[in-house]
């Protein structure tokens, strides 16, 4: 029984891999037309129609049905715009559809592992083939919302640094505006001489102003992206400085102290919420070994001095 379950299986993915390889020999009509309309806009095509200089036979064979997956798991999801945003906030270079894509694989990925278990399972104890699918088809979800939740947790890492780095970054530029450079220039200067989350995208805007956006605008898309409040007033700061030539430097020095003050009450509160977690140690490990060192001297005195 299990050989032809296994021949037939084999049968299948071949007859599959050969319809495949014959639709891939198939140009698209896309790909026939797309080299003769380079010069028109790009803005009304689809991702997965841009053309590739160069696609590897593994990408030519997986692409297809994967594109398809992450387009049925986009219309049943939804929320593009939230992952849009997302990914802006977390600074990475994806766009929505290969987000989706990245999705489906992690769930490919789960469903791999849990089948490779429920095989073996399946194999000694028949019975439970319905359950183990089950199980095989919620570890896929499983799959694919870790990987939102990891796109979650990347926004909130990168929120961590930018709130752990714009107290030095401000300082800096306040001793830049202090000393007599201009807020673009002392921009600049900084952006030089920084690494970290909040300096990328400083020198993004730098980089867009520098071409010839308004500061205004350059700033306030800055905060717009990183979707933090302190960065919003820092940006529009910023931007009142050099519209109307009002003094920086203080307020540099000000939004600096509140954030440093923001990350001390932000790390007593934290603290006072893990009260119990933190008497955990003590009275489990620290409080043990205390009353053995106080009372196990004396209770071998005890043995010792005992008739």
């Amino acid at each position: 029984m299990w050989g032809g379950v296994l021949g037939g299986a084999t049968a299948v993915g071949l007859l599959l891999v050969m319809a495949t390889a014959v639709g891939l020999r198939r140009p698209q009509l896309s790909v026939r037309v797309l080299p003769y309309v380079r010069d028109l806009p790009q803005m009304s095509r689809r991702p997965e129609l841009a053309l590739q200089p160069t696609q590897s036979a593994l990408s030519g064979l997986f692409g297809p049905p994967l594109r398809s997956a992450a387009d049925t798991l986009e219309r049943v999801l939804g929320g593009a715009t939230s992952v849009r945003r997302r990914l802006e906030r977390a600074n990475l270079s994806l766009t929505v559809h290969e987000f989706r894509i990245e999705q489906v694989v992690w769930g490919m990925v789960a469903f791999a592992v849990t089948a490779a278990f429920s095989l073996v399972i399946a194999m000694r104890s028949p019975g439970r083939t319905g359950p183990l699918l089950v199980v095989c088809l919620v570890a896929f979800v499983l799959g694919v919302l870790l990987r939102e939740n990891r796109l979650t947790a990347q926004v909130s890492g990168r929120e961590q640094k930018i709130l752990a780095e714009f107290p030095t970054i401000a300082e800096l530029l306040a001793l830049s505006v202090a000393a007599g450079e201009g807020p673009v220039s002392a921009l600049a200067r900084v952006v030089g001489r920084s690494h970290g989350e909040l300096a990328v995208d400083l020198s993004r805007a730098l980089a867009e102003i520098r071409t010839g956006k308004p500061v205004s605008r350059a700033l306030d898309e800055m905060a717009n992206r990183s979707g933090l409040p302190v960065v919003a007033r820092f940006a529009e700061g910023m931007a009142v400085a050099v519209e109307r030539g009002t003094p920086l430097a203080e307020v540099l020095h000000a939004q600096a102290g509140d954030v440093r003050e923001a990350g001390r009450r932000q790390l007593i509160e934290s603290g006072a919420r893990k009260e119990i977690f933190m008497m955990v140690p003590v009275v489990f490990l620290v409080l043990p070994v205390t009353v053995l060192f106080a009372f196990w001297p004396g209770v071998v005195g005890l043995r010792l001095v005992a008739p």
